[in-house]
C-alpha cells in the first residue's frame, strides 16, 4: 500500500508550496515585480531555493518510489524524510548566505542518490 512513502511525498510537496509561498511574499517584500526572477538578491535566494528544489523533486520523488517498490516502503519513507530534512537545513542557511548551502544540499542529494541506487540493487538482487 505504500502509506510512509505516500506521506512523505505529500509532505515534500507541501514544503515545495511553502517555498513558492516564500517567494511570493519575498517578491512582495523586495519589490520584485512578476515575471523578473532577478533584480534584489535576498529575492533570488528565495527564488533559488525554491526552483532548487524543484530541480531535486524531479530526481528524488521516482527515486523514492522506485525504492519504496523494489526495497521497503518503510526505508524509502525514512530516506524520504532525510531528503526532507536537508531540504528544509539547504533553504534556511540560503537564505541567510547562499555560500553555507552546502550541508543542506550534500544531505538531500546523498539520499536521493542512496534512493535511486537502493532501487536499482533491489531490482537486481530481487529480480
Amino acid at each position: 500500500m505504500y502509506l510512509y512513502s505516500t506521506l512523505v511525498t505529500a509532505i515534500a510537496l507541501c514544503m515545495y508550496i511553502a517555498f513558492a509561498f516564500n517567494v511570493g511574499k519575498a517578491r512582495e517584500k523586495f519589490g520584485v515585480k512578476a515575471p523578473a526572477t532577478t533584480g534584489n538578491e535576498q529575492f533570488e535566494r528565495f527564488y533559488r531555493v525554491q526552483m532548487n528544489t524543484l530541480e531535486q523533486l524531479a530526481v528524488f520523488l521516482p527515486a523514492l518510489w522506485l525504492f519504496a517498490i523494489n526495497v521497503r516502503d518503510g526505508y524509502a519513507a525514512l530516506l524520504g524524510i532525510v531528503w526532507v530534512v536537508g531540504r528544509l537545513i539547504y533553504a534556511r542557511d540560503y537564505y541567510a548566505d547562499p555560500a553555507k548551502r552546502g550541508k543542506g544540499f550534500m544531505i538531500s542529494f546523498l539520499s536521493a542518490i542512496i534512493l535511486l541506487l537502493g532501487s536499482v540493487i533491489g531490482v537486481l538482487v530481487h529480480g
